[in-house]
């Protein structure tokens, strides 16, 4: 606890865009199925009264704040571009900077593009007669579209895993030039276990998105994919599914209503392929995207899994971006060249890239305004017809008094505006004892003010009843699923500290397991190893703040969960 001071202005920092919509890097705990301590309804009802029963709960006045509507932009809420690893630097005064997907800018088996641009910069090769030479920034597509698109950060180039990037910042106005469509060969594509393809090609004659969308309609298949907003195969699936249902028209009424049954059966959602994985090994999910090249060098594929190649290929396109001098379009065009030599090209197959050449895109070039609409209309649908209803439970010890809790307040009173209407949301706080400071409603403009004025209100002191704050933000939950039953209940904790206080998990272990209900977890210089109990339970995350990029990470959280 002796550090808390110092770390809940970090805390305080961190929660400002708890709402913000951005999109990457959760440590994903996942255990679905898990049922070890797991009661009857009944006994978790009484088990629930009883606990209550025994935590101080109070609840706050409801008084209402002022309210700010202003949007704000995606660009303030990404963190300072140097977050993101300069993989290889420039090596001359005459240079470029590129963007690049972090399959090929990583290290090991993700690294291909960093050895070729290292190659190229020791090659003494000339523009206008002075060397040149380039540098890359390890940054997933996504990510580093936002950055393009909201002009916070624009590099010379950008080489993201697919061309449906590209042509998002195309359509985003900005001057966009292909300077080759491949770099490297990739595809994505749906992996499946061998005994569940089996029975899908003895039922459908085929594997491919139509048929795996069929089955998972039909309740056929389990199967997991990743979020669109920050993951290259998984903006490709949605494309590729939108598609699928609706021909030509991927915003259709033909092509909505097909994504809103299949969408109804997908148990879940991932952040990044990482995370994808982690829950594949769970063993209770019979298929899940991936790109190829990570397929073939992941030793605990082999075997039991079949992988099925569809939507656009992921050839790592090659853009220049922006009004650029004749000299920088000179080098990103000399580098395009250098990288096609066979040497780097057989190098890339050694890493698992230029694997299934063969395979041929599905689609056709798809215009960057549409693929952003279908980006909004997974955003709109994914949760199918029910809502969210989401308990934030925020720590407020005493050590947390001061110039740290002012800069939380800041922080919530700013993120206020991103929780969406449709959604029911409350708020706890806790010390050695909890505080309802804004019982659940739906976040309408009153719901709102009410959120504000509980902010405003908001005190330190005491010591940390972690679980005390979880079991009420629970009994919460039930009393509103009693009123509305089709509600999805989730609930997140923000924690800077251990728990001293109160109940153990052991006390609330079989609650979290019957009711189901994710607990997401955000520990800044606590003890993770805790936290991430807390969230493996119900196939939730866990995110470390004690990283430069956690505002950017719980924003990932929200944008899939919520």
């Amino acid at each position: 606890m002796a550090n808390k001071g110092k770390t809940v202005a970090v805390l305080g920092t961190i929660t400002v865009v708890v709402f913000a919509l951005v999109y990457f890097g959760i440590t994903l705990t996942s255990n679905i199925g898990k049922t070890k301590t797991q009661i009857s309804s009944e006994d978790a009802g009484k088990q629930l009264e009883k606990l209550y029963k025994n935590i101080n709960v109070t609840t706050a006045e409801q008084i209402k704040g002022q309210i700010d509507l202003d949007p704000v932009a995606i660009g303030d809420s990404l963190p300072d571009i140097s977050k993101f690893p300069v993989s290889v630097d420039n090596t001359t005064d005459s240079f470029v900077e590129i963007f690049s997907s972090t399959e090929k800018s990583g290290t090991g088996n993700d690294g291909w593009l960093n050895e070729v641009a290292t190659d190229f910069n020791n090659s003494n090769i000339e523009v206008n007669g002075s060397h040149v030479s380039v540098k890359i920034r390890n940054i997933a597509s996504g990510t580093a579209t936002d950055y393009i698109r909201s002009g916070k950060y624009v590099p010379d180039a950008f080489t993201p895993s697919n061309e449906l990037w590209g042509e998002m910042v195309k359509a985003n106005g900005m001057n966009t030039q292909l300077i080759t469509k491949r770099l490297v060969g990739n595809v994505a594509g749906i992996v499946t276990s061998k005994a569940k393809y089996d029975e899908l090609i003895e039922k459908y004659g085929s594997l491919n998105v139509k048929t795996v969308t069929d089955a998972i309609a039909n309740n056929e298949l389990s199967m997991g994919y990743t979020d669109p907003f920050a993951s290259s195969t998984g903006l490709n699936f949605l494309v590729t599914a939108l598609g699928t249902f609706g021909g030509s028209d991927l915003l259709g009424e033909q092509a909505v209503q097909g994504f809103e049954k299949f969408q109804a059966n997908v148990p879940f959602i991932a952040s990044t392929t990482l995370q994808m994985r982690e829950a594949a090994k769970t063993g209770k999910l019979d298929a899940f995207v991936l790109e190829y090249q990570i397929f073939v060098n992941a030793t605990d594929l082999k075997g039991g899994y079949v992988f099925t190649p569809f939507g656009v290929r992921h050839d790592s396109p090659l853009y220049a971006l922006g009004d650029l001098p004749q000299e920088k379009l000179d080098i990103i065009k000399k580098f395009a060249e250098f990288v096609e030599q066979d040497k780097y090209q057989e190098l890339g197959e050694k890493k698992g890239f230029n694997g299934l050449n063969d395979y041929q895109s599905e689609l056709s070039t798809v215009d960057g305004s549409l693929i952003s609409s279908a980006q909004k209309l997974w955003k709109e649908k994914k949760n199918g017809n029910k809502p969210i209803a989401a308990v934030f439970v925020a720590d407020v010890s005493g050590s947390m008094n001061g110039e740290p809790l002012n800069r939380l307040k800041q922080s919530l009173l700013t993120g206020q505006k991103y929780l969406g209407k449709d959604n029911s949301i409350g708020f706890v706080s806790y010390s050695d004892n909890v505080t309802i400071n804004l019982p659940i409603g739906k976040y309408d403009t009153n719901q709102q003010s009410m959120f504000v004025g509980a902010i405003d209100s908001l005190q330190a002191n005491g010591g940390t009843a972690t679980f005390d704050g979880i079991a009420v933000a629970i009994h919460m939950l039930q009393t509103e699923l009693q009123l509305n039953p089709d509600l999805k209940p989730l609930i997140f904790v923000l924690s800077d500290g251990e728990t001293n206080e109160g109940h153990s998990l052991n006390d609330i272990r079989g609650l979290i397991e019957t009711y189901k209900i994710p607990i997401y977890t955000i520990g800044y210089n606590a003890n993770i190893k805790a936290l991430e109990s807390i969230s493996s339970i119900n196939e939730a995350a866990n995110i470390n703040a004690d990283t430069d990029d956690v505002v950017y990470k719980i924003g990932n959280l929200l944008n899939v969960q919520m």
